[in-house]
């Protein structure tokens, strides 16, 4: 059944619940899940406009290939974003320090391949470079709202959780500035007129 009817007074369930305790829609936690799921969905809609890019990100990976596709990048933040929503309900789920070690590989791979940055960038330029920067501001909303959940004490997050959250925003960046190199785009410095 896809409704309950259990959330009409507004209150909501998560994981480790004691029975009968239900928490707010409106508490920190319940606003950090719905962040965290918004940067999830969204993600998944880059993820179908980016299947068709011909080029991968080119880093030896566990399984015996080299590189992954921006299609692929994107599915395997999506399931780390299934981690760190659990961890937020109170599961006991946490996102290992080798996660965000694959995470810094990437970054520093693509930052390899990019003219060094030296100034900020207006968006755009393609659709693809715009989606990743819409991306990277809601990977930062999702943060902020992890850090003032954990700072209010609502819940708890471990260190590399917090670690790959602050490094998401990066990769979804590198893929922004990389998809404009690959497309052959100038990224463009604001004017401050």
């Amino acid at each position: 059944m896809l409704y309950t009817g259990k959330g009409d007074d507004g209150t909501t369930k998560v994981f480790n619940s004691k029975p009968g305790i239900r928490i707010l829609k409106s508490s920190c936690q319940t606003e950090t899940l719905g962040a965290l799921d918004e940067l999830g969905s969204f993600l998944g809609l880059v993820k179908v406009k980016v299947s068709s890019l011909e080029w991968n990100v080119n880093y030896s990976h566990g399984h015996g290939r080299k590189g992954k596709s921006p299609a692929e990048i994107i599915h395997w933040v999506q399931n780390c974003l299934f981690t760190i929503q659990a961890e937020t309900a109170g599961a006991n789920k946490k996102m290992g320090k080798e996660k965000v070690n694959e995470l810094e590989k990437m970054v520093d791979i693509i930052e390899r391949e990019l003219p060094p940055i030296k100034t900020f960038f207006i968006s755009g330029g393609t659709e693809t470079v715009a989606l990743f920067d819409i991306a990277r501001t809601l990977a930062r909303k999702a943060e902020r709202r992890v850090v003032g959940g954990v700072e209010k004490k609502e819940f708890k997050m471990s260190g590399p959780t917090l670690a790959f959250l602050n490094r998401l925003s990066s990769l979804l960046y590198a893929l922004a500035r990389l998809s404009a190199h690959k497309s052959g785009i100038t990224e463009e410095s604001p004017k401050y007129e």
